[in-house]
């Protein structure tokens, strides 16, 4: 299951956004029963990320290389589970987002889905447009160099 590419939809009155169909047919894949999600605020960015159940549950195991009584494992656990939100899509593939991550996102009219692979962020779209800006700057930073080297018998 992955969720590709940017899809723009509008967030209504109500605080409910559809879901991009490309993205809900990602999640059926995973889904025994209902859809649903984890939504949670990016620790790194102005976005909300949003998790398939047992991709987010997957998590703990990180967590579990700290024990349960540390500072450690309890600011994790703090930082990753209280202010995530499991959400079930309605029959139209619609989420209601909650009014904190609105505006941790800075949401207003147009939402903007971005797909990351395992997991996809919902952003405000001039916000987005900039995040990919700076990850393609980022990334062709970090991409190492091509070496070419001659084949054998080649011309020199």
């Amino acid at each position: 299951m992955h969720f590709l590419g940017s899809h723009q939809n509008r967030l209504d009155a109500k605080g409910r956004v559809s879901i991009p169909a490309s993205f809900r047919n990602a999640l059926k894949l995973g889904a025994e029963e209902s859809l649903s999600l984890i939504l949670r605020p990016s620790h790194l960015h102005p976005c909300i990320e949003a998790w398939p159940p047992a991709r987010f549950a997957a998590l703990e195991t990180p967590l579990a290389q700290y024990s349960i009584l540390s500072s450690e494992h309890q600011d994790l656990a703090t930082s990753l589970y209280a202010e995530a939100f499991p959400i079930e899509l309605d029959k139209e593939g619609r989420i209601l987002v909650p009014d904190h991550l609105v505006a941790h996102a800075g949401l207003a009219d147009a939402v903007l889905f971005m797909g990351v692979g395992p997991t996809f962020q919902i952003w405000e779209p001039a916000a987005a447009a900039r995040r990919r800006a700076e990850a393609r700057i980022r990334a062709r930073d970090l991409a190492p160099p091509v070496t070419v080297r001659p084949t054998a018998g080649g011309a020199s």
